[in-house]
């Protein structure tokens, strides 16, 4: 089966789950749901590819059970903070009241673009399940150690903001906590550290520089349309002055050492 046929299945797929998913925001009025159906549906296209894909056996299996654990464990932590949670992410509650009378009509179109955004993100998974080199390289151990780092690294990055949330007398400050101190969004750089992964296991293939599509159209995503402005605008709006600090001490993405503060 050719890699755009597999690509078109999926969409088609993560399409007809997207609509499941929009009829369950509207019983809840919560949106949040899109956003683990979204990491949820790339661990599911990591699986289809896997097994449809003519590529080398151990690298179908390196892309199933990489995309697969990422996808669950980013889906299982936005379902339990998105969707879980008291009330809908403020995100949600903007678009609900700019679009107003139209919202469920928007919201509709919302998440069959996720749908497509799925796909788009799955280009890497893709091209690496059917690289056709037999055995697994220094490159593959290389993306595999790269996989290994950049899931640690979020899954550490979300415990230890959690944990800060977690004590009352933390509330209305920002979280400055372990990897926090370092970047303002260490969630966010090894969320896109880990598509490299999939870059470094496309090396040799001929049409191996299709994975870059990952890490590129995530920091276009974390800058420009999903990610970082946003969240700190909010974070603004909530914490203020120390925020604004924060701003100042601390790197915006790249893990980096603080510059000294002026308390």
């Amino acid at each position: 089966m050719s890699a755009l046929l597999l690509a078109l299945i999926g969409l088609a797929a993560m399409s007809a789950m997207q609509i499941v998913l929009y009829f369950v925001q509207r019983a809840r009025r919560d949106a949040g749901i899109v956003d683990a159906g979204w990491a949820f549906g790339l661990a599911l296209l990591a699986v289809w590819y896997a097994v449809m894909a003519d590529g080398a056996v151990a690298r179908r299996i390196a892309v199933a059970v990489l995309g697969g654990v990422w996808g669950l464990r980013l889906a299982s932590y936005l379902f339990v903070n998105r969707v879980l949670g008291p009330e809908e992410d403020g995100r949600y509650q903007m678009l609900r009241e700019h679009w107003g009378d139209r919202a469920q009509f928007w919201f509709f179109i919302f998440f069959q673009i996720q749908a497509s955004w799925s796909v788009l993100f799955s280009i890497p998974f893709l091209v690496v399940a059917f690289n056709p080199a037999a055995a697994l390289s220094g490159w593959d151990i290389a993306g595999i150690a790269v996989w290994a780092v950049s899931v640690s690294g979020e899954t550490l990055a979300d415990l230890q903001l959690a944990r800060w949330r977690a004590r009352p007398e933390n509330r209305g400050k920002t979280c400055r906590a372990g990897l926090w101190r370092a970047s303002r969004h260490p969630n966010y750089f090894f969320e896109w550290l880990h598509w490299w992964a999939y870059v470094l296991m496309a090396i040799g293939y001929a049409w191996g520089w299709f994975a870059l599509s990952g890490p590129i159209v995530m920091m276009v995503f974390l800058y420009k349309i999903t990610g970082i402005p946003y969240t700190e605008k909010r974070a603004i709006a909530s914490r203020g002055d120390d925020y604004r600090e924060y701003q100042r001490t601390t790197s915006a993405f790249f893990p980096w050492f603080p510059k000294g503060t002026s308390k």
